[in-house]
């Protein structure tokens, strides 16, 4: 067995702690990743969801839209828009969400992101 030579005392300890700030950075950037992705799969359902509710109504399409996006539940509804377009008997609902990036220190480094989502759904009652 080896010993270290006497000027190598340390050496891992040193290059731990160097690596360290940059690891836990990268940790901290993937965790925000997937936070994003999650918030994606969430603006999908609230759109399909706002589609649905505005294909069956009656009513106001946009305000039924707005309302079955903000019923997909895991969404903030102040930072969610809704835009709905009516085409033959057809409803586009579209769902933009503005996400903020707030993982600590990554958040500081990424602007706050625009996730968006359309779907559509043929109207089910008169149109």
């Amino acid at each position: 067995m080896s010993r270290p030579r006497r000027g190598e005392q340390g050496q891992a300890t040193v290059e731990l702690a160097l690596l360290l700030p940059l690891v836990a950075v990268l940790a901290l950037a993937v965790a925000q990743v997937v936070v994003v992705g999650y918030r994606q799969v969430l603006v999908v359902h609230a759109a399909r969801e706002g589609a649905r509710s505005a294909a069956v109504t009656d009513a106001d399409r946009l305000t039924a839209a707005r309302r079955g996006a903000e019923r997909a539940g895991g969404l903030d509804p102040g930072r969610l828009d809704v835009d709905i377009r009516v085409v033959g008997d057809r409803v586009d609902v579209e769902v933009r969400f503005r996400e903020p990036t707030d993982v600590p220190v990554v958040g500081r480094l990424v602007p706050d992101l625009q996730l968006a989502a359309t779907t559509a759904m043929r109207i089910e009652g008169p149109p």
